[in-house]
């Protein structure tokens, strides 16, 4: 369970591994520039608030009514931007790995979806239809049953209800310097970059991270 203070994880490979689909640029400024930010401002909206220090991350954003109201826009913006960050870098490795899926996962793909590719099209339909930035999901319920969706900004959804198993980031730091506007290009070589074991992990602990 992470509480304050957070601290930036570091990427789980080198700034190059994600090439030529995202280039080392791309990682360094994304991760240690953007991400960091997030962290540090986190940080400082709780600095005052010693009520908060040992609340989770995840609690912290799924009742931001029970946070003090002087810093609900702070937490909700910089803890989503934490959030979404690590769950964004935690879930990509090179387009060259071939990562497999679980077998529950890929049961649960076909029964929801009607398979891969089905359900990789209405990822990207998501991120792609996501107006200005944001993120788009594959999430489950405690169920195991899989759904799309998608939030604005630094959103996250709702954790009481659903798991996210990765996202995609669609705001423009993510990719602009690789691929300028053309986010239907960033997306489709995205999708080589997901890591489905961790995936297939995220699923199977998912009653496990539930709120």
């Amino acid at each position: 369970m992470r509480t304050y203070p957070f601290v930036l994880p570091e990427l789980p490979y080198a700034y190059e591994f994600l090439e030529p689909v995202l280039s080392s640029d791309t990682l360094h400024f994304h991760h240690d520039k953007h991400m960091n930010a997030y962290v540090q401002n986190l940080n400082k909206a709780l600095e005052e608030y010693p009520e908060l220090h040992n609340v989770s991350l995840c609690n912290l954003l799924n009742k931001l009514d029970e946070v003090p109201q002087a810093i609900q826009t702070a937490v909700r913006n910089n803890g989503g931007g934490v959030y979404n960050h690590e769950l964004y870098f935690s879930t990509l490795t090179n387009s060259n790995a071939d990562t497999k899926l679980s077998v529950d996962l890929q049961a649960a793909i076909e029964r929801d979806f009607g398979g891969m590719d089905q359900m990789i099209a209405q990822l990207k339909q998501a991120a792609v239809g996501r107006f200005g930035s944001g993120w788009a999901y594959i999430v489950t319920d405690e169920n195991g049953v899989l759904s799309i969706c998608s939030t604005s900004n630094q959103d996250v959804p709702d954790f009481s209800k659903f798991v996210p198993l990765m996202t995609v980031d669609v705001w423009e730091h993510a990719y602009y310097l690789d691929y300028q506007n053309r986010r239907p290009d960033y997306l489709d070589a995205f999708v080589k970059l997901i890591n489905w074991e961790v995936v297939s992990k995220n699923y199977e602990e998912r009653k496990e991270k539930l709120v």
